[in-house]
């Protein structure tokens, strides 16, 4: 086998299709969110893209105990909990993570991702003939845990709580079963009708995993999610959150019953062989989430900045889809057509916007994914809409003649 010739053809079907990702090399300025310094023109560029949802990132409460943490312990973790030993400041992270969504504890992991892979994964082990219930619109991690865990498991069209209802009463009534579904979808912006899932779940006796990587920090009256938004945080059994967005840091959790969150970390090799955070991060961590608990003015000044975000780029007739939360999906249709306009929008305008194609979503559905932040200023909002009137112009007109 020619291995050189078959990877070229792998990233030259990649960028036949307009789907090769071209990483920009920026650098982000904490004291002018949302700027960035653009390596390739040496210019600033405003960043619309970002998963620094409340830029906590720069917060003051933030950075002062990381570099307080790091003047103490140093930069890195020194290897794995169950060798090196278990940092303090991670302790306190898992129990203020449980104490925001009322659970006995929680895990912290290195990443959302792996939290997710991890633990549906090891829940799959441990539950002889387990059938998951999964959202079809489930993020990566979450599919790959199920693949890891090489369990039954039953798709059920995304939000549809009719059909999960029909696939857990086909389902045999005396095998363990889990519903995995999430609070927020990132790509659209749309929630799930998290009562009614919950409440069909437990007529057939399962398990409810909810991942809340989009919405922990963003909602409810503590950053608890759309759970505590709604008042169901209680009902649900394992909830699946980030550190690495809204809280400005990185990593990842899961948080709920004692034994369950025991097994997952005694069992859970995602856990278990993995260095852990180092204690700057999970002390940042700590004092944001802390933050988050308490002061609202951020969450308030971010809805604000999204809906003036999106009444333009509405009143203008583009393509946005308006699901009620902070997530401005802006839908192109065609990968190349996706990649060019927003090379438009970063030389022309100094804007930067990431394309979004597949496999992130389905072919057709190519998108800009807005992601306004509290820092976004009326004059950051109105350079937009010109600046997407202008590339998008012709696009525009052909939507409304299709």
């Amino acid at each position: 086998m020619d291995y050189k010739k078959h990877f070229q053809n792998l990233i030259r079907t990649l960028k036949d299709e307009g789907r090769y990702r071209s990483f920009l090399p920026i650098r982000r300025q904490s004291g002018v969110l949302p700027l960035a310094y653009n390596a390739v023109t040496q210019r600033d560029v405003t960043v619309w893209c970002s998963n620094d949802y409340l830029g906590m990132s720069r917060h003051k409460v933030v950075t002062d105990a990381m570099k307080q943490a790091i003047d103490t312990c140093g930069a890195g973790a020194g290897g794995t909990r169950n060798i090196a030993g278990t940092s303090t400041y991670i302790v306190e992270l898992e129990e203020t993570l449980a104490d925001l969504h009322k659970k006995d504890t929680a895990l912290v992991f290195s990443s959302g991702y792996v939290a997710n892979q991890t633990a549906l994964a090891t829940l799959a082990e441990l539950m002889p003939g387990v059938i998951i219930f999964s959202d079809a619109h489930n993020h990566a991690s979450m599919i790959q845990g199920l693949r890891l865990g090489r369990c039954e498991k039953r798709i059920f069209r995304h939000n549809d709580v009719e059909h999960l209802e029909e696939l857990l009463r086909a389902a045999p009534h005396n095998v363990p079963k889990i519903v995995a579904f999430e609070s927020l979808y990132s790509m659209d912006g749309d929630t799930s009708p998290i009562a009614e899932i919950v409440a069909v779940a437990k007529r057939y006796g399962a398990l409810t995993y909810l991942d809340e990587v989009h919405a922990v920090g963003l909602y409810g009256p503590h950053g608890g999610g759309i759970s505590e938004q709604r008042g169901l945080t209680e009902q649900i059994d394992l909830i699946n959150g980030t550190l690495g967005k809204a809280y400005g840091c990185v990593g990842g959790y899961i948080a709920g019953d004692a034994e369950i969150i025991d097994a997952i970390r005694s069992y859970g090799s995602g856990f278990i062989f993995t260095t852990a955070l180092p204690p700057h991060i999970a002390a940042g961590a700590t004092a944001s989430v802390n933050h988050l608990k308490t002061s609202n003015s951020e969450r308030e000044q971010h809805q604000r900045v999204a809906a003036l975000t999106k009444k333009p780029l509405s009143d203008a007739g583009l393509n946005i889809m308006d699901h009620g939360t902070h997530i401005v999906p802006l839908i192109i249709g065609d990968a190349a057509l996706c990649k060019k306009k927003t090379d438009l929008l970063l030389k022309d305008w100094d804007i930067y916007v990431q394309p979004i194609n597949y496999p992130t979503v389905p072919r057709g559905t190519e998108r800009f994914r807005l992601t306004p932040s509290p820092y976004h200023t009326r004059e950051d909002i109105e350079k937009l809409a010109t600046a997407l009137n202008a590339i998008l112009a012709d696009l525009n007109a052909q939507q409304k003649a299709a």
